[in-house]
Parts: structure tokens; sequence; C-alpha cells
């Protein structure tokens, strides 16, 4: 079997804030599609989403910026903020945020972890790998879950 109006299903519920592969595993095994397939269906999208939301959040800062009102409160906080994490941020910088993605709970995952890793100052690129390693572990956990409950029934 193809599969594939399933597999759009699984990716469409992982682009979805608050949800993403958190909710398309479960749903995908219970639709009766085999887990290597909504795993790497869940995961794939999901990688792909991380440094999406990454540049449309620089995009939509930089773009309020312009404004003074805004520019004035965001880079207070901003530095604010930085300058309580720093030494956090440099010594787990990344793989803080790849936890933070990888806990499988509502509200952690990609879309929260871009969202910090910007805040934090992390890197395009070093984001990239916490987002593979955190969607990766994610993907792991859920499916590992998702298959347990499954089969007690």
């Amino acid at each position: 079997m193809l599969y594939i109006e399933e597999i759009s299903r699984i990716a469409l519920l992982t682009l979805l804030p608050l949800l993403e592969l958190r909710a398309s595993i479960p749903i995908g095994i219970g639709m009766g599609v085999p887990w290597p397939l909504v795993f790497l269906t869940a995961v794939i999208v999901n990688i792909l989403l991380g440094p999406i939301i990454y540049i449309i959040i620089d995009k939509f800062i930089h773009f309020l910026t312009e404004y003074k009102w805004f520019r004035v409160i965001y880079y207070k906080l901003l530095r604010r903020t930085q300058r309580r994490i720093h030494k956090y941020v440099e010594k787990y910088g990344e793989w803080a945020v790849a936890i933070f993605i990888a806990v499988p709970l509502p509200g952690s995952g990609s879309y929260s972890g871009a969202l910090a890793a910007y805040i934090i100052g992390l890197s395009y690129k070093k984001f990239i790998i916490s987002n593979i390693i955190g969607v990766t572990i994610a993907g792991i956990i859920v499916t590992i879950a998702s298959l347990g409950l499954f089969s007690l029934f």
C-alpha cells in the first residue's frame, strides 16, 4: 500500500503548532500506517519545519524593530534575558535547545525551540543541529510510547 492520503495527514498534523509529531505519530500509527513510515514522515517534516520557523521569526522581529516603541522594548528585554542566561548558553546552548525540543510535551518542539534559540542568540546553524537532534529524540520517544500504548489494545 502507498498510504499517500495517510502520509499527507501525518505531515499536516506535524506542521500544527503545539501538536507537531507528538500528535502525528500516535495518530498515524492509530490509522494503521506502518510505524517506520509514520516515524520517518513526522520526523522529516518536523526537522524541516524548525529552520523555516527560525527564519520567519527573524524576519518578523526585523520587521517589528522598524517601529521604535517595539525596538526599545524588545532590545531591553532581550539584553536582560541574554545577560541572565549567558553562562548557561555558553555552556549548554545547543544541547539545552535540543533537550527542550526533545521533551515530548505540548508546548515544546520545533516552534518553541526556534523561538528559544532565537531569543538566546543561538546561531542558525547551531539551531539546525539542535533541531535535528531534538526532533529525532522526540520522535523515538513518541514512537516507542505509541507502540506500547497500541500494543495494550
